[in-house]
């Protein structure tokens, strides 16, 4: 993405859902994308509940920050697809709409390659990541901060924890200060959690 586009995606956020923001989130066709993200009603989540809803909340986060770029929030819908569905055929993507390619591209960027650890795929989107892969990443984890809540796997948070505060808070103060601040209050709460059940000290 050109420096000219990402400033433009920067600029293209309001406050609140004005009345032609909300005429244009009506403008954006999610039911195929939708389709395709109950193939992960199936998989289940740490914290409960299934990987579908998580994929609705992450577009949801950034639905309430005020972005409304059809690519973005197409690819919020089925961010995880292609790393939880084994073999999962690329062209029903490419296929949903005018946007699939492009949405097929963001869900690419911000997926984990077989022969990526997880810091080496944090590091190439803070790094190499377009402004939409960023912030879908940003939304993303938030979305996996709050359900850390009903997580009791210390090591888990933990490792969450500090994945969070070395990739994920340097790349939301790229491009969201607001994602930012929240990803901080929520980091400090799972950690509060930490020291109360004695992790820290044991």
């Amino acid at each position: 993405m050109s420096k000219m586009m990402e400033d433009v995606m920067r600029i293209d956020k309001p406050g609140h859902m004005e009345k032609q923001a909300m005429e244009r989130l009506g403008e954006i066709k999610l039911a195929p994308y939708i389709e395709i993200a109950t193939l992960l009603v199936s998989k289940g989540r740490r914290a409960g509940g299934n990987m579908f809803r998580h994929q609705l909340d992450t577009l949801a986060i950034l639905i309430e920050y005020g972005y409304i770029d059809a690519i973005l929030l197409k690819a919020s819908v089925i961010h995880d697809v292609l790393e939880d569905i084994k073999d999962f055929d690329q062209n029903i993507i490419k296929k949903c709409d005018s946007d699939g390619e492009e949405v097929l591209k963001l869900v690419l960027e911000v997926s984990r390659q077989q022969d990526e650890t997880k810091a080496d795929f944090l590091k190439r989107i803070i790094e190499h990541g377009s402004f939409r892969a960023k912030l879908l990443k940003c939304a993303d984890r938030i979305s996996n901060m709050i359900s850390l809540g009903f997580v009791t796997d210390a090591s888990f948070i933990d490792r969450t924890a500090n994945d969070t505060e070395a990739f994920i808070l340097p790349m939301a103060l790229l491009v969201d200060y607001s994602m930012y601040t929240e990803l901080i209050s929520l980091l400090e709460t799972r950690q509060r959690y930490l020291e109360t059940i004695g992790f820290y000290t044991n």
